[in-house]
């Protein structure tokens, strides 16, 4: 797992097509190494630590889909977008 509050150019490129806040403080979570349940679980841990203004951006090899319903479920919004090799899931408190 590596946390890093400054996405590359090319994960900033994927944040700038959601809709996430656009001034609020990020964290990065990088989870594209481990192989579930690993990433639901540390991003969900992840975000009980955070502030409610900061987004955290999970950056994976895939789409987090048995995450999708647990963010809706904690008070999150929350989207995901694809390129040919990363895929970025954007978390922020509604």
């Amino acid at each position: 797992m590596a946390a890093n509050n400054q996405p590359t150019e090319r994960v900033a490129a994927l944040i700038s097509e959601t809709d996430s806040p656009d001034d609020a403080p990020t964290e990065q979570l990088d989870v594209r190494s481990l192989g579930p349940p690993k990433p639901l679980k540390q991003t969900l841990e992840r975000l009980v630590d955070l502030d409610d203004s900061t987004v955290l951006i999970q950056v994976n090899d895939r789409a987090p889909q048995h995450l999708y319903p647990k963010l809706d479920d904690r008070g999150y919004d929350f989207e995901t977008v694809e390129s040919d090799d990363t895929t970025v899931t954007v978390i922020w408190r509604r």
